[in-house]
């Protein structure tokens, strides 16, 4: 045995049948060993090309894998080819070069992996050596459909036994990610994922495991991104067990979930495995399917080796993207800016152009009715000129995620006064700004004022979360932009979609904890950069002009 196969594993339920497998396949191969199937997974990865054990670590321990038995199978269950700067420059394409590298043969398509449009991940698929598999994803257009690589099971033999690769895709990709890419250019829904109900899925999935068997399937392992989370019931992983027969195993995504190995009784009350490698290849997945019929799964959470091939592979793509930071994707006719014209801070107290182009980014991408972005969380100019990649990841450099929640006009007009209560008649004292925020909301879809006559009646705690806010209110004449560009005032009543991204909706980040337990109708969609980016190509045509030159008259202080 060498020093690879004393290396001490993390697993979690299914830890010692796995364990003792492992411990025999670094030193002699015998003939039942040899016969094992070996199925490595992985999730969620969003582009954490070089964080954990990596990609070069993943292939490594494949190769090790491969010394032991001929049968060894990678598959990732979504999400993988957005998440960071590498993802959003290549549109996706330098992550399916790494997948192609290292020789993942199946793959799902998670909600995230729609994030750049239809028309690109119909060049992703083209471009990947993985078979996609998606057993509920539909195409009910006229037109070209991005999706048509697609299969949705493929079985393969492994000597004598015979395993079926089934692909589920959640049925809330659409919400989460970017609804129009799902709809023709008439705004008719094309793509669907059999998601009117729990029971659609079930069926539509149900039908493909049938298949899968009469066709000579020993084994059924279903790809899934669908997650374990209690708000995407019915649509999870474990729902899905239960409303169904002939799964054997199911490796999940979505959630960012670590489950080593789960059992989940399926609607017959037979067992079922279920298994989940957490996010950004912090885990490796290793399910086994022994000679004489025992599976057992588990998670590596560290390995020595690294696949060096690889590894100059992904380094090499590193410098690249940093070669592309600096490629012009777009053009500004005018300065956008977080400073007054003496180069003092506003985007804290007061409204900006950049904020305003922000927020416009924000509502645009999602269709809400309202968008707001924290001033604390745009932290870079943008020179009048050409503008590269490295300027839009520097204004919003977070990675924060788009989300959109349904709120009350009531909770808007909290939320406003709350980010207003450090707001001053000064905007400055000469050299520096005065009453900043970081919460202070730049806003898109409303206008308002802010009268400082007014004290501040809002409190907050120990820890800077909102607690309450007094009957006196500093922010008045809030109104609500009308699709025919007239504003109406905001109705405390009524229900509207709400934009920004998760540290603010869901998070409660600076103190705006008014959303957190609202419904969401995008949950963690594109990253902050890639929304802005979407914004001045897509729909602003590559060009920012004269609108944005100054700031809007949104916000009006007094």
């Amino acid at each position: 045995m060498d020093m690879r196969s004393r290396k001490f594993y993390r697993f979690g339920a299914c830890f010692l049948v796995l364990l003792l497998l492992l411990s025999g396949l670094a030193g002699c191969r015998t003939e039942q060993q040899g016969e094992n199937v070996v199925i490595l997974y992985t999730n969620d990865v969003h582009c954490a090309v070089d964080s954990y054990i990596g990609y070069a670590g993943l292939a490594a321990y494949k190769a090790w894998m491969q010394e032991s038995t001929p049968y060894v199978t990678l598959v990732d269950c979504g999400d993988a080819l957005q998440g960071d700067i590498i993802g959003t420059i290549s549109q996706g394409e330098y992550l399916i070069d790494i997948m192609n590298q290292i020789g993942y043969d199946f793959a799902v398509l998670g909600n995230h992996e729609f994030d750049y449009g239809m028309k690109q991940l119909q060049t992703l698929l083209e471009e990947a050596e993985t078979q996609y598999l998606g057993c509920n994803i539909r195409y009910t257009g006229t037109g070209l459909n991005a999706v048509s690589s697609l299969k949705p099971y493929e079985l393969v033999s492994y000597g004598e036994i015979m395993v079926a690769f089934v692909g589920v895709s959640t049925p809330e990709s659409i919400a989460q990610s970017t609804p129009a890419y799902f709809m023709d250019e008439s705004g008719d829904l094309v793509y669907d994922f059999y998601g009117d109900s729990g029971e659609t899925l079930y069926m539509q999935v149900q039908e493909t495991v049938d298949a899968c068997r009469e066709e000579g399937a020993d084994y059924v392992v279903v790809l899934a991104h669908l997650g374990d989370d209690e708000n995407f019931a019915p649509f999870r992983s474990i729902d899905l067990i239960a409303a169904t027969t002939g799964i054997d195993v199911v490796l999940d995504g979505h959630s960012h979930s670590v489950i080593p190995c789960d059992i989940v009784n399926n609607k017959n009350g037979e067992k079922v495995l279920l298994s989940s490698t957490g996010t950004g290849l912090m885990n490796i997945g290793q399910l086994v399917i022994t000679a004489d019929g025992n599976l057992t799964a588990g998670l590596i959470s560290d390995f020595p080796d690294v696949d060096e091939e690889t590894d100059i592979f992904v380094k090499e793509i590193q410098s690249q993207y940093e070669t592309e930071m600096n490629r012009t994707i777009a053009y500004t006719d005018v300065q956008l800016t977080t400073k007054s014209e003496s180069a003092i801070r506003l985007v804290r107290n007061r409204e900006t152009n950049l904020g305003d182009l922000c927020a416009d980014a924000y509502r645009a991408v999602s269709g809400a009715d309202i968008a707001f972005v924290n001033g604390g969380g745009i932290r870079a100019d943008i020179e009048a000129g050409d503008i590269s990649y490295g300027e839009i990841i520097a204004v919003q450099p977070y990675g924060n995620t788009l989300c959109v929640v349904e709120a009350t006009g009531q909770e808007i007009l909290d939320a406003l006064e709350i980010a207003s209560r450090s707001t001053m008649a000064e905007m400055s004292d000469g050299e520096n700004a005065v009453g900043e925020n970081g919460g202070f909301l730049q806003v898109s879809g409303l206008k308002y004022t802010i009268d400082t006559s007014i004290p501040s009646t809002v409190e907050m705690d120990n820890a800077g979360m909102f607690v309450s806010l007094g009957e006196n209110r500093r922010v008045k004449d809030v109104q609500v932009l009308q699709a025919d560009e007239s504003y109406v005032p905001i109705d405390p009543a009524k229900t509207y979609t709400l934009a920004s991204h998760n540290y603010l909706l869901k998070q409660g980040g600076d103190g705006l904890n008014l959303f957190t337990d609202n419904v969401l109708t995008i949950n963690e969609g594109m990253l902050d950069y890639q929304v802005l980016i979407t914004y001045i190509t897509d729909y602003l045509g590559g060009t920012i002009g004269s609108d944005y030159a100054q700031p809007q008259g949104r916000i009006t202080v007094e």
